[in-house]
């Protein structure tokens, strides 16, 4: 196996670092037109939002409708719950007045079938014989 080692130079010499100076102005030109078109652009962003006031209110009246619309409905649903109960109810009530009115007519009817029976005894008289 054979083992790696890393190859490394020892020297006493210094490195050399060379600083240039220029004095040219083109990077700083370079940097104001920059800038100048940050400005415009912040500038054109900030005014030309897009949206008007008139269009604020429409957003605004538009909402409210759809509010409107949301409760509408709500109250409708609310509404068609609470007529169908009342229907049911009304059905209920109905069977009920009708089976009491049957009850009430068979009674009358048994009532009259007696009193037909016990007229008809009373009327039934027994001939003497002659």
């Amino acid at each position: 196996m054979s083992d790696h080692y890393e190859r490394t130079t020892v020297t006493t010499e210094p490195e050399r670092v060379v600083i240039r100076e220029r004095n040219g102005s083109a990077g700083w030109w370079a940097a104001a037109v920059v800038a100048i078109v940050a400005l415009v652009a912040v500038f054109f962003f900030v005014n030309n939002s897009g949206t008007t006031t008139d269009e604020l209110q429409a957003a605004r009246d538009q909402g409210v409708a759809e509010a409107n619309l949301a409760t509408a409905t709500q109250s409708a649903q609310q509404a068609a719950s609470t007529a169908a109960q009342s229907a049911q109810n009304a059905a209920q009530n109905a069977a009920s007045a009708t089976e009491s009115a049957a009850s009430a007519a068979a009674a009358r009817t048994d009532q009259a079938i007696e009193d037909a029976s016990k007229a008809a005894e009373d009327a039934v008289t027994v001939e003497p014989e002659r």
